[in-house]
């Protein structure tokens, strides 16, 4: 997570309202002012807009009544239910929102200390790898007295209002909001990295295993303060917010509010009873048009569960446009989901922790293939290793890493043409365990991405022991842009770029000389241990040496039959000397497939592989 704070664009709050103050004037601000341009792309489509301050439009105005929950955002003429529906799941998060509204309650309105008020607000939002403080005024679009846009269940509670401001503020202009990805909001709410799930592609309404598994993945999310949301995709545009006869809406995102195991039955009986109904909360941010189905709020299957348990869900018979169902309808239902996790990197932390590593780059077109950095995804085999390489290593046997690459915002500045974001994704490939050279041929891919156009692409993935390279691409090559790497590891996998091609030269390397042939050794597997111990069983490794560097295999715990399949990438500068492959437990690996390649320019025309088997040491000479 990251934790300083950086001023967006250069606007100090404490400064501003301290010069509000001296001068006895409410802030007014100079960077997103109260006219037709902070709220439309194209002409105002609503008519005469009235910007008026909170104290016009009520008496008492706050920032808060009664706390802050879901309950208080009600979307307005704005399509961005993307937005409202991740502050629906921000309210829920006190430590979350805490860090969105800083200092709050000397921001909170006074009554006993009027003049404290100086018409300026302030919030936090994480863009691009930091957290960026957006000062704004309090003057909101009206019409007939009326908030155009996000507003509260009370008519003297303001903070969605306020919010919906700042985030319009550093987006452009209110209607740039129209239309977006609530993973998006979700992270910049939270700092996390967020996970799409398509659920109809994981058949998770026909797989009740598969099902009750995510089930656990959500609920564990849940519990750990992530946030989360939903939707049913529309296919058409006729499709979009389309209201189907259970009354969920089609091209609509959802917060999830609450998800839990909901004990069936009463008394004794449903203490000592082990049934349980996986159940998830949701919120519809118009306030209304809930699920009528099974579970709804005035189901009959509500008579199943004690009334304390009913207490304790907070089941109410109203249209608030929240409503819970069965996880198995949900899966029915919905066909996306998100889940923005909060990535625990504390040493302190009971849960989970991971290592976090943070690389920033950008796509770069340029005609040298030596320096152009923007080749396109895979298919573009000329280019495609032209792109940026970032190597990292896995030091467990077997580790989950997750992967998120993030390009710079381009939906934030709409005005000058930049509203498209690129089509992104990366690819991942095991290497050789002593790369330190970018990569100049493919290697053995192990996973990739989705390329899309959206903000984020995101990746989990078990990877063996070894070293990889990450290559995230834009899709066409040519393409430019700044984009953010996070890799999440659970040891450090010293994560960093790859910037040279080959060995750089020295002023010793006319004496010392300079490598003439790059050589990669495979090893695949070996078999016919022999000096097992009394168990039957060995704990091999491997090592291999050429001119002074050594490459160690990871142990094969347990086995007499290991299944190596490492590389190891050699720059020599004496191709007549050997590569030695040595057992250093002393056990007599034999091994059963070495691939040799020899990268270097021109081979010569003979080459000669001679090997030597010894009890405990393999050598490979390499003659011309």
């Amino acid at each position: 997570m990251f934790s300083s704070v950086k001023a967006f664009e250069g606007q100090h709050y404490s400064s501003l309202k301290k010069q509000c103050m001296q001068s006895g004037v409410l802030f007014e601000d100079p960077l997103f002012p109260a006219v037709d341009d902070s709220l439309f792309l194209h002409g105002n489509r609503i008519g005469r807009v009235c910007w008026k301050r909170p104290q016009e439009l009520c008496d008492d105005p706050q920032l808060f009544v009664d706390g802050i929950s879901a309950h208080d955002l009600h979307q307005g003429q704005l399509g961005n239910c993307w937005f409202v529906a991740a502050c629906s799941s921000l309210a829920s998060r006190e430590s979350l929102w805490q860090k969105v509204i800083p200092d709050w309650r000397d921001q909170e309105w006074d009554s006993e200390k009027p003049d404290s008020y100086a018409g300026i607000f302030h919030f936090r939002f994480w863009r691009f790898g930091e957290w960026v403080d957006v000062v704004i005024d309090d003057r909101l679009p009206t019409v007939d007295n009326q908030l155009v846009y996000c507003h509260s269940n009370d008519s003297n509670e303001f903070w969605s209002a306020l919010v919906e401001k700042a985030y319009a503020k550093v987006y452009g202009c209110y209607e740039a909001l129209d239309g977006g990805n609530t993973a998006d909001a979700l992270v910049d709410f939270t700092g996390g990295v967020s996970e799409p799930m398509d659920l109809l592609e994981g058949q998770f309404a026909q797989d009740e295993l598969g099902r009750n598994q995510l089930f656990e993945r959500v609920l564990k999310v849940h519990n750990r303060d992530g946030l989360i949301s939903c939707s049913i995709r529309a296919t058409t545009v006729e499709d979009m917010e389309a209201r189907l006869d259970c009354g969920l809406v089609k091209g609509h995102a959802y917060a999830v509010t609450d998800v839990r195991k909901v004990r069936l039955g009463h008394g004794l009986l449903a203490f000592f009873k082990s049934e349980k109904l996986h159940m998830i909360r949701m919120r519809n941010p118009w306030g209304e048009k809930e699920w009528s189905g099974p579970w709804s709020d005035s189901s009959e299957e509500w008579k199943k569960v004690s009334k304390s348990e009913r207490e304790k869900l907070g089941v109410t018979v109203q249209d608030d446009g929240e409503f819970w169902m069965t996880f198995e309808d949900f899966c029915q239902y919905f066909t996306d989901l998100i889940m923005c996790r909060l990535i625990n990197t504390s040493y302190l932390s009971i849960h989970k922790t991971w290592e976090e590593e943070v690389m920033r780059g950008s796509w770069v077109y340029q005609d040298d293939p030596l320096r152009n950095r923007s080749g396109g995804c895979i298919n573009h085999k000329a280019t495609f290793l032209q792109n940026p390489q970032y190597v990292f290593d896995v030091r467990k046997v077997e580790d989950e890493v997750l992967i998120c690459l993030q390009q710079k915002e381009r939906r934030a500045t709409p005005k000058e043409g930049k509203s498209e974001n690129l089509a992104i994704g990366f690819d991942i490939h095991r290497v050789e365990l002593n790369r330190k050279y970018r990569m100049h041929s493919s290697q053995q891919k192990v996973a990739g991405s989705i390329y899309i156009n959206s903000r984020c692409v995101f990746l989990r993935k078990e990877l063996k022991e070894g070293r990889y390279v990450i290559i995230p691409t834009t899709f066409d090559p040519g393409q430019q842009g700044d984009f953010l790497l996070r890799v999440f590891t659970d040891v450090p996998s010293d994560c960093k770029e790859l910037m040279l091609d080959e060995p750089p030269q020295t002023c010793w390397t006319g004496m010392c000389g300079f490598p003439q042939l790059v050589t990669q050794v495979h090893v695949l597997s070996a078999m016919g241990l022999q000096g097992q111990d009394s168990n039957g069983a060995s704990d091999p490794y491997i090592i291999m040496t050429c001119e002074g560097e050594k490459v160690r295999s990871p142990v094969h715990k347990d086995t007499r039959s290991p299944n190596f399949d490492i590389k190891g990438l050699f720059y020599r500068k004496k191709p007549k000397d050997g590569i030695h492959i040595e057992d250093v437990c002393g056990l007599g690996v034999i091994l059963d497939f070495v691939t040799i390649w020899i990268l270097g320019p021109k081979l010569p025309n003979r080459i000669f592989y001679h090997c030597v088997a010894e009890q405990t040491v393999l050598c490979f000479y390499i003659l011309s």
